[in-house]
C-alpha cells in the first residue's frame, strides 16, 4: 500500500492555518466597528508574500528553480514576484 504523502503543515506543531486564523481574528478585532474593511485578500497577500519568498529563497540558497518547485509556481512567476517586492 502506498504511503499517503503528508503536507508540510502536518509536520508543524502549530498548523499554519491556525496561526493565520489567529492573525485574522486580531486584525478584525482591532478594526473600528463602523467601517467594513475592503480588499482584505490583497492586504493579506502583500503581508505574507514577501516573508514567504524571503524564507524560501534563503532555504534554497537563492536557487530560483528550487524555490519555484518548493512554492509550486513557475520560475518566471517567482522572478516576477521577487522583482515586485525587490527581493534579490
Amino acid at each position: 500500500m502506498k504511503e499517503k504523502k503528508r503536507s508540510f503543515d502536518s509536520y508543524s506543531k502549530k498548523p499554519l492555518k491556525e496561526e493565520v486564523r489567529k492573525a485574522m481574528n486580531r486584525y478584525f478585532n482591532q478594526l473600528d466597528q463602523k467601517n467594513t474593511p475592503i480588499n482584505v485578500y490583497n492586504l493579506v497577500l502583500r503581508e505574507i508574500e514577501p516573508p514567504l519568498l524571503n524564507s524560501v529563497m534563503k532555504f534554497c540558497n537563492n536557487n530560483q528553480s528550487k524555490a519555484a518547485r518548493i512554492l509550486g509556481i513557475n520560475r518566471t512567476t517567482l522572478r516576477t514576484k521577487l522583482k515586485k517586492y525587490k527581493i534579490s
